[in-house]
């Protein structure tokens, strides 16, 4: 196993960390009919709006429309501003591996017997949520005290792929929508399975009466709200307009929790001021969110990145009153020699190289981190070398996969983010939830400061520490 340290692992890599604005919907030179725009009605009077503007989404509970069209027959410069591009915050360097099928079973004899699905969650089985060794042994588990049931959770995302049997009857399907401007419904439909990798994390069931089982979620008896943000059509990239819109909607439909996984990343906020116009609707955004009672938990991002630093906008993770979390995870979870052969002793003992609280090497840090959680890690070495096993320091959940014929099958599989660690946030408030109906947003989140636990790194990495449910929820209980 080669020496793990995030220095070494950029450098092997040669992961070219982004030096300015990542990623923008801004149309270049004269606008035209086909230009997505933000319309601030605190600017403009709506009825001063042509007619000839298609408003696409409605977000006047915070004096927003989100429109196409010739942008500057709209009021004066301040009145618009370009209806910037989203991107999930998924750790680049670190690609996904996909596992079996539902109906498949690995037959890898491993001397306490063949391996669970669950017994590669190595983020659920740390924090104690369920017994997950297929050597049952007892004791008590946060499940004990509550799965979750009365909450709902809004997954803004690329949608969830429900016929996943560890999904089955978790997403409200009437209450979930697409917000994209193609012309498909909230599931997936070709825009990826990251919504239903994050949904699992949450929510899943561990249904799966395949041979090998299913996955747990933190909170598999809350709802599952799905608003699809992400298009299957190449030229439909989810903007501002959309994920602002599907947020307030959330709200609106009683969440107590939205989960977001996305970002904007710029390293020179004077070359590009219409940041600072998206973090003011962010702001306008988030109010609105927790007057209405729902918290917002966003991923941090993944650039490895100082966001204190003074000409650093992460957005919306910094936004005050958003939930910003960090990744974490380990290094030689089942593989690298350590008794490999025995998922019930993956975490016990000496056997990591690294703990499953190291800061992972591809996440952000600094001031915006409220708290980190599990997201997953990665010898980069290891994994893009083939060696067997080490994609197991990623996070596994609920994916779909297309087989030889074309047809869509549940399965499982990995992935790396802060992406992975935001929804263990997310499943923790829904718990919270269901034993405080009545506990505001300023209370849940400082539930969740106030019990997490010390880990390496620090408050830089941590924020106010590492997610720890033990101690959250016999807290939340009293």
């Amino acid at each position: 196993m080669a020496n793990h340290n995030r220095r070494k692992f950029l450098q092997l890599t040669g992961v070219a960390l982004g030096t300015g604005l990542v990623g923008t919907n801004i149309a270049t030179g004269t606008p035209n009919e086909n230009t997505r725009f933000l319309i601030d009605l605190r600017e403009v009077s709506r009825t001063d709006v042509p007619s000839d503007i298609e408003i696409i989404h409605d977000i006047s509970q915070i004096d927003l429309l989100a429109a196409r069209g010739d942008a500057s027959s709209v009021g004066d410069a301040a009145a618009t501003t370009p209806d910037l591009t989203v991107y999930q915050d998924d750790a680049g360097p670190v690609v996904e591996r996909s596992g079996p099928s539902v109906d498949e079973g690995d037959r890898n004899h491993n001397h306490d017997g063949p391996p669970k699905n669950s017994e590669y969650q190595w983020d659920k089985r740390i924090q104690n949520v369920g017994d997950l060794t297929d050597k049952p042994g007892g004791g008590t588990f946060i499940h004990d005290t509550t799965k979750g049931a009365g909450s709902r959770v809004a997954v803004v995302d690329t949608g969830v792929y429900d016929a996943h049997p560890d999904l089955a009857d978790v997403v409200n399907d009437e209450l979930s929508e697409n917000f994209t401007t193609d012309q498909y419904d909230w599931r997936p439909n070709g825009a990826g399975d990251h919504g239903t990798h994050v949904a699992g994390t949450i929510a899943a069931t561990n249904s799966n009466n395949g041979p090998d089982g299913g996955v747990l979620g933190t909170a598999p008896e809350t709802e599952i709200v799905a608003h699809r943000v992400f298009s299957g059509v190449e030229e439909e990239g989810a903007t501002t307009g959309d994920t602002v819109a599907a947020l307030a909607a959330a709200a609106d439909k009683g969440c107590d929790v939205a989960n977001f996984s996305v970002g904007y990343i710029n390293y020179d906020i004077e070359k590009h001021p219409e940041l600072l116009e998206i973090k003011e609707v962010y702001r306008r955004l988030t109010e609105y969110v927790r007057a209405k009672g729902m918290v917002f938990v966003n991923s941090a991002g993944n650039d490895s990145v100082n966001m204190s630093k003074e000409n650093m906008l992460s957005l919306p993770t910094e936004v005050k009153g958003i939930f910003g979390v960090s990744a974490t995870g380990p290094i030689g979870c089942g593989w690298g020699g350590k008794h490999s052969d025995n998922e019930e002793k993956w975490l016990t003992g000496n056997r990591l190289e690294e703990p499953t609280t190291e800061p992972a090497f591809y996440t952000n840090y600094g001031n915006a981190v409220d708290v980190s959680a599990a997201g997953g890690n990665a010898d980069l070495e290891a994994l893009n070398g083939g060696v067997e096993g080490a994609e197991r320091d990623l996070v596994y959940s609920t994916i779909y996969k297309t087989d030889a014929s074309g047809n869509t099958v549940a399965g499982y599989g990995w992935k790396a983010g802060t992406s992975m660690a935001a929804p263990q946030v997310t499943g923790a408030v829904a718990l919270i939830r269901s034993l405080r109906p009545t506990a505001s947003v300023e209370e849940i989140e400082m539930l969740i400061r106030e019990t997490a636990s010390s880990a390496p790194g620090g408050e830089t990495y941590h924020g106010a520490g590492h997610l720890d449910l033990k101690r959250l929820i016999k807290r939340a209980r009293k």
